[in-house]
Parts: C-alpha cells; sequence; structure tokens
C-alpha cells in the first residue's frame, strides 16, 4: 500500500469520513463547470431547493460547444446558443464565477484554470470533463466526473470516491531532439495500455519531467486518462512556483511565502512507498503518431504499422483489426505514407502559447500542402492575444492555415468543427475514438503540435526533424 506520496497527502488531508461502502467523502478545494455537464446538474440543485455550497470556489467557462469561426451571438446552431443561455443563467442565479466572452478570460476550462491561478498545488480539483487530470501537473489531485456528481459538488463540495493505488512512472535520460511531452504521452500509454491505470494515480517522475515546462507536464498529465488512470500528477517544485508567481489568483506578498512552504511539503518522501514503480529510457522515445481507435495505438513516426496477428491479447487483436478497418489503413504500411486531409493545432491538450510557438516554428516559410484544411484554435483568449502579439497568427495565416477562436474545437467536434465523411485528421488532441471529431467515419491520428504541422505541410504524416533545425526537447 502507498505511503508517503503526494497522493497519499492530499487524499487524507481532503478525507471528511470513510463511509460504510469503503469510499471517502472528498473535500473538493475547487470546482470547474463548463456548459456541456453543468445545466442538469443545477436544475437538481433548483428542484431540491439548494444553493451552491461553496460558490466561490466555483469557477465557470464555456468551450466544448463555442464555435470558433465567428462568436457572434446567438449562434447559429440552436442547442449550442440554449446551452450558452443555460450557463449565463445558472452562474448568475447561483452567483457563480463566469469566465465569458466578455471577461476576456475565456477558453478551454483545463488552459484557463491554470493560466489564471486557480490551479494550485496540494488541492483537490474536480470538473465535469474527463482530462481534468490536467491540473495535477501543479501537484493537486484533479477528477474528472460525471453529471450527478457535478450536482453533488454543487451542493456539498464533496465526492465520494474509492481509494486508489499509486504507480510511479519514471522517465529518466534525455529527450531526443524532436520529441515533445506528447510524444512522451504516447509513449507511455502504448507501453502501458489503455486500461493499465485503471485503479491508479499515476506519479509522473524522473528527470525528463524534473526538467519539463508546467506546460509540456499538463499535456502529459491531461492524457493520464488515456491509460486509464483516474489520476496523474507531478510533484511540484521550482519550476511550477515560478509558472505560478503572479498569476491572478495565486497567493500575494506574505501569503506568497506560506504558500510556497505548504507546496514543498505536499511533495512525495523521498522514502515514500507506491504500490508499483516502472521506469522508462528517454531515449527509446521517437516523435509518435497513433494508427488507430484508441490512443495507445501508436508507433513511431519512422515505423511501420504492426502485424495484429502476433498480438497474444484476443481482446487487443480485435480491436487493432477493427481499427485497420475503420482507419483502412494496412499492417506494414509505413506511417510516413499516410496522407492527411484536416490539420488541427488545438485542445486541452496541446493549445497552449508553447504548443502554438513550436507549430509556428515548422509553419514559418513554409506552405500547406494542396487539399489540406488546416486551422488553430487557441485554448484561451490571453493564449490567442499572445500569440497575436507574437506574430504567430501572421506566421499561421501566410502558410495557408486559419486562425480562430478560443475553443475546443475539433477535439470533441460538439461545434460547427468536425471532420466530413471519411476525412482523416492530423491532430493534436486527445482522443482517437471512432466517431471522435463529429463524423462516424472520419479517422483521427493523434500527434504533437509541430508534427501536426509537419503533416499539414508534407500532405501526409511526416517526420518534424526533417523540416526545422532540431529545437529543444522540451517544449
Amino acid at each position: 500500500m502507498a505511503k508517503g506520496t503526494l497522493y497519499n497527502k492530499i487524499w487524507d488531508a481532503h478525507a471528511v469520513t470513510t463511509l460504510p461502502t469503503g469510499q471517502t467523502q472528498l473535500f473538493i478545494g475547487l470546482h470547474l463547470v463548463h456548459e456541456v455537464t453543468s445545466p442538469q446538474a443545477f436544475d437538481m440543485l433548483r428542484e431540491r431547493g439548494l444553493k451552491v455550497a461553496y460558490p466561490d470556489r466555483t469557477f465557470a467557462t464555456m468551450d466544448h460547444i463555442v464555435p470558433t469561426k465567428s462568436q457572434k451571438r446567438p449562434f447559429m446552431d440552436e442547442q449550442a446558443e440554449l446551452m450558452m443561455q443555460a450557463i449565463e443563467r445558472n452562474t448568475k442565479d447561483f452567483s457563480v464565477n463566469f469566465f465569458d466572452f466578455a471577461s476576456g478570460r475565456q477558453g478551454v476550462v483545463h488552459i484557463i484554470g491554470p493560466e489564471l491561478g486557480l490551479t494550485q498545488p496540494g488541492m483537490t480539483i474536480a470538473c465535469g470533463d474527463s482530462h481534468t487530470a490536467t491540473h495535477g501537473a501543479f501537484g493537486s489531485l484533479a477528477f474528472g466526473i460525471g453529471t450527478s456528481q457535478v450536482r453533488d459538488v454543487l451542493a456539498t463540495q464533496c465526492l465520494c470516491m474509492d481509494p486508489m493505488k499509486v504507480r510511479r512512472i519514471e522517465v529518466n535520460g534525455h529527450l531526443k531532439p524532436g520529441v515533445t511531452p506528447k510524444d512522451v504521452s504516447l509513449y507511455l500509454i502504448n507501453r502501458l495500455g489503455v486500461k493499465g491505470g485503471i485503479g491508479f494515480a499515476y506519479e509522473y517522475a524522473g528527470s525528463v519531467f524534473d526538467e519539463m515546462t508546467m506546460e509540456g507536464r499538463m499535456t502529459v498529465c491531461n492524457m493520464a486518462i488515456e491509460g486509464g488512470a483516474r489520476v496523474g500528477y507531478c510533484n511540484p517544485d521550482e519550476t511550477t512556483f515560478d509558472y505560478l508567481k503572479g498569476k491572478e489568483h495565486a497567493p500575494k506578498q506574505e501569503n506568497w511565502t506560506q504558500a510556497v512552504a505548504r507546496w514543498k511539503a505536499v511533495a512525495s518522501e523521498k522514502d515514500a512507498v507506491y504500490d508499483e514503480v516502472v521506469k522508462f529510457d528517454a531515449g527509446e522515445i521517437e516523435p509518435m503518431i497513433t494508427w488507430g481507435i484508441t490512443p495507445g495505438q501508436s508507433v513511431g513516426v519512422l515505423d511501420s504499422l504492426p502485424n495484429p496477428e502476433v498480438i497474444a491479447d484476443k481482446g487487443e487483436r480485435e480491436t487493432a483489426l477493427l481499427a485497420y478497418k475503420h482507419m483502412q489503413l494496412k499492417p506494414g504500411q509505413k506511417a510516413e505514407s499516410i496522407k492527411i486531409d484536416v490539420a488541427f493545432i488545438g485542445s486541452c491538450t496541446n493549445g497552449r502559447i508553447s504548443d502554438l510557438r513550436a507549430a509556428a516554428e515548422i509553419a514559418k516559410g513554409r506552405k500547406v500542402a494542396p487539399g489540406v484544411h488546416a486551422f488553430v484554435v487557441p485554448g484561451s483568449m490571453k493564449v490567442r492575444e499572445e500569440a497575436m502579439a507574437e506574430g504567430l497568427d501572421k506566421i499561421f495565416l501566410d502558410a495557408g492555415f486559419e486562425w480562430r477562436e478560443a475553443g475546443c474545437s475539433m477535439c470533441l467536434a460538439m461545434n460547427p468543427d468536425q471532420l466530413k465523411g471519411d476525412q482523416i485528421s492530423a491532430s493534436s488532441s486527445n482522443r482517437n475514438f471512432i466517431g471522435r471529431q463529429g463524423s462516424p467515419t472520419g479517422r483521427t491520428l493523434l500527434m504533437s503540435p509541430a508534427m501536426v504541422a509537419a503533416a499539414a505541410i508534407a500532405g501526409h504524416v511526416a517526420d518534424v526533424r526533417t523540416l526545422a533545425p532540431l529545437g529543444a526537447a522540451h517544449v
């Protein structure tokens, strides 16, 4: 049983009681809300005559359904407009903080939380979105929850949860040039499996994570759920504190020193005990792409697609066969031979300023291949403004990319940004499930933002290392 880990410390500090079921009633320090999973939850409060228990700990935005070409109201999609009206009404009626367009702080929920300093070490964080683990990059325990649990947190600020085991994932050594945190994430999911993390919290550690930026850590923690883990986190360190210092909601002046002392204390002890420890060599990781219908079905960009007949597990073999049928690809085919129709840069995984910079470095002075629809969607209004101040928008536009407003866009495709027919996309998002990007026959290849830009330029999957001077590994 794990002992002395960050997970144990935060869990124990927020445990209200142990229920007869064996579950823990856990106090939630920060609740993030968006327009898709909250309407029914607020209606449940109304039906029971309840208020939001801690409105000062609850923050809302809209991201999933907002269009990114034009955000003029009313939205052309009637259902999207109704959902917007619902969150506007609900946040007003229940006195919840709301980051709308007028606030200048609107954006993808897992991007604005950190950039505003709401996400801090030692917290428990909940949001009605499966990629809430993103916030674990700061040394917090962050959980994706369903609508009924959104209701529970609104009403009580608590969740009933089963305790988890803790797996420490160490990646040591140095990443090769051109290899990014997204590649690290896809590699780990490939090695550990899409179900490997069920019942676990993942602690990401080792020299690679010690040297990684906060935005890189967020990318890896974001995709912990794709490996089956409910939670993914990094221990807080000076990189964490430097990122948070001066943020709008971060502690100020004398409170800052006290906060840093608390944050340091929450990190896993040197003699902490883990349920499992696995180690990987950073030098083995190449720029990765997915070829199938789960994030675990991936290969290095220079590799050939695998032979499903050699997969020992029957279920995984059947999934691989289904993937080949859906993706219209063949075993043994070179990854670089896969042509693309769409190139999407954005999402809660890779819609931050460093992601846009990396993609712009590849796009600069080049042109999108004929027949490829390429577009860039900043993760927040702040990211968009920062990118434009640096001239990144002009680089993308000159190369033939579209430059959009902030939102989730084609990651979930609950908006006009959707694949058509069996189009195949190079995407910097987090899921390649059948139908994920808006078309039941659409096909998705996950990769890093720089790799998406490279594919857009080439018209097919391409090794980013051949298109630009090799840059720093830790994006």
